[in-house]
């Protein structure tokens, strides 16, 4: 197939604002996901990489070729956006089979290849029907059969599943992932959902304001944040403000609200830090515990095989995960209002910018 490497990758816009410079690379037969919030440059990204953009500054190399001034049919691409975008007044097959009769292959071949995908998509029944005559996710699979169809070397996806409710969304998922990795496509998603980035990726390159803020597995990521924005950004952790108080054999005392919390690093005395802390490392009591600090009870959510606990510590949200299914009954009894809590201090995390 093809490896993908942006180097310098930049567009500059009339207003001033600019995607880039961007650094990245998608390896040979990887499913690598740009993740970010709305404006964050996934989809410009993206496009930049189909060649639906033009003026675009840096190189962009398939396999060592810069692309940057290759026309997007040239590049062996297949493209499934956020909208299916299918002929209406066509069949399900006429859709599949449009790219390669547009590059005129035999219809022996067209067949043959549009009957595998049916096959390997699950929508081998609905060949003969109207679009209008089928579902948003047999649609949405439609989408990625015609997107396949003339067997490029690279698949874009642009939000395909936005638009479905969850339970759909969460199928296609593991069926994008389970063709991906039997064709061994090399691919680029793209979303605004953690959830859906860390379920189908090798690896996930995180944009804020059109910067790759950072890339790495999902492990890597939700275990140790590059920055403030990325803690905040996944919710994979509690982000607390602080200033130092004391240093002490590679500890850091520092007061936070208030409290005072141990975590291990370095810094300079009365300088603001900020850290992060996963919330199955926050620990929770319904009663008193020496140095432990309190808050106020938010919210318990129920979740599979475990218990999310809201707090707010004079301001500043704190989610604990808990397994004690005693304490949460004690604290829905006694009707609990304040908890108190303490972080693991060898799970903190400094974030750094």
């Amino acid at each position: 197939m093809v490896k993908v490497e942006l180097k310098g990758l930049i567009r500059e816009f009339d207003d001033g604002s600019k995607i880039g410079p961007i650094d990245l690379q998608v390896q040979d037969g990887e499913l690598l996901t740009l993740l970010g919030p709305s404006g964050s440059g996934k989809t410009t990204t993206l496009r930049m990489v189909a060649g639906f953009i033009e003026d675009v500054g840096g190189s962009l190399l398939f396999n060592g070729r810069n692309m940057v001034n290759v026309e997007p049919r040239e590049r062996k691409i297949g493209m499934v956006f956020q909208s299916v975008a299918l002929f209406p007044n066509m069949t399900v097959f006429e859709n599949i089979s449009f790219g390669p009769d547009m590059v005129g292959w035999s219809r022996e071949k067209t067949i043959d290849r549009v009957e595998e995908l049916a096959d390997l998509l699950g929508i081998h029944h609905l060949l003969l029907r109207r679009i209008s005559e089928v579902s948003g996710g047999e649609a949405q699979r439609v989408a990625l059969a015609r997107a396949l169809a003339t067997n490029p070397e690279l698949l874009l996806l642009d939000e395909p599943l936005s638009a479905l409710d969850l339970q759909l969304r969460e199928r296609l998922q593991t069926e994008i992932r389970r063709i991906q990795r039997k064709l061994k496509i090399t691919t680029i998603y793209v979303t605004h959902s953690q959830d859906e980035a860390f379920a189908i990726s090798d690896r996930v390159a995180i944009l804020d304001n059109g910067l790759v803020v950072q890339v790495g597995t999902p492990e890597q990521l939700y275990d140790s944040p590059a920055n403030e924005f990325v803690a905040r950004f996944l919710g994979s952790g509690n982000v607390v403000s602080g200033r130092i108080t004391d240093i002490s054999e590679g500890r850091l005392l520092v007061e936070a609200n208030n409290n005072l919390f141990e975590i291990p690093g370095d810094g300079e005395i009365n300088s603001q830090i900020t850290f992060s802390v996963k919330p199955e490392d926050v620990l929770i009591s319904d009663g008193t515990s020496s140095g432990w600090a309190e808050a106020e009870l938010v919210a318990i959510t129920p979740q599979v095989g475990s218990f999310k606990i809201t707090l707010d510590f004079n301001g500043t949200p704190i989610i604990a995960l808990t397994y004690d299914e005693e304490l949460v009954k004690r604290m829905r009894v006694n009707g609990e209002k304040t908890i108190t809590f303490a972080f693991k201090p060898e799970s903190i995390i400094i974030l750094r910018g």
